[in-house]
């Protein structure tokens, strides 16, 4: 299922390209959209991959709250892709898919915990321009998760603001991965068109 994009889809082709195919194909079933997108720009592309590769390894900061501190900056920056790839990965790596679904209403919802509620607000106050992070909450996640767990969640947020404003600007939406496995979200983001 195929989407217009603001830039044209690249064929993805050579070695490297057989490969990133094969994987997507592997994990979703399709090849997405947005890798056309990027294969216009290999380095891109690349160091994207690569730099994601490599954050989820760390593990200072708790894997759950990360995925949903991710979802609350896509759901408020309108990155339907990042929303849908977020309910993905909850559903195949075992979070818990009740609570990824409230992210884009938490502050009405009573599913999270106040830890969770404050990294909720953490990722949308890092997410705004200029970006709105207090002393106060600053202070009390540094209190709640460590210095090594704070500075983690912080560039986790920065990575998913890279990445969907990124997938916005280009006009790379949600293939509708989360529906395929039996989570469709709550909220849906707008349309670039």
């Amino acid at each position: 299922m195929s989407r217009d994009t603001r830039v044209p889809q690249a064929e993805i082709t050579g070695v490297y390209g057989g490969l990133l195919k094969k994987f997507s194909k592997k994990m979703f079933g399709i090849v997405p959209d947005g890798l056309g997108v990027l294969w216009n720009n290999k380095p891109v592309l690349k160091v994207g991959l690569a730099n994601g590769r490599k954050a989820s390894k760390w593990n200072a900061c708790d894997k759950d709250l990360k995925s949903y501190a991710h979802m609350a900056t896509s759901s408020l920056i309108g990155c339907s892709f990042c929303l849908d790839y977020g309910y993905f990965m909850a559903h195949n790596e075992g979070l818990d898919e009740a609570k990824a679904r409230e992210v884009p209403r938490w502050r009405v919802s009573d599913v999270f915990t106040s830890l969770e509620r404050e990294v909720l607000e953490y990722a949308e106050a890092m997410s705004q321009t200029p970006p709105t992070v207090t002393d106060e909450l600053s202070a009390s996640l540094l209190r709640q998760l460590g210095a090594p767990a704070l500075v983690e969640l912080t560039a986790w947020v920065a990575f998913a603001n890279q990445a969907a404003r990124m997938n916005v600007a280009l006009g790379i939406e949600s293939q509708e991965f989360a529906t395929s496995c039996g989570l469709p979200p709550l909220k849906t983001v707008a349309s670039h068109a």
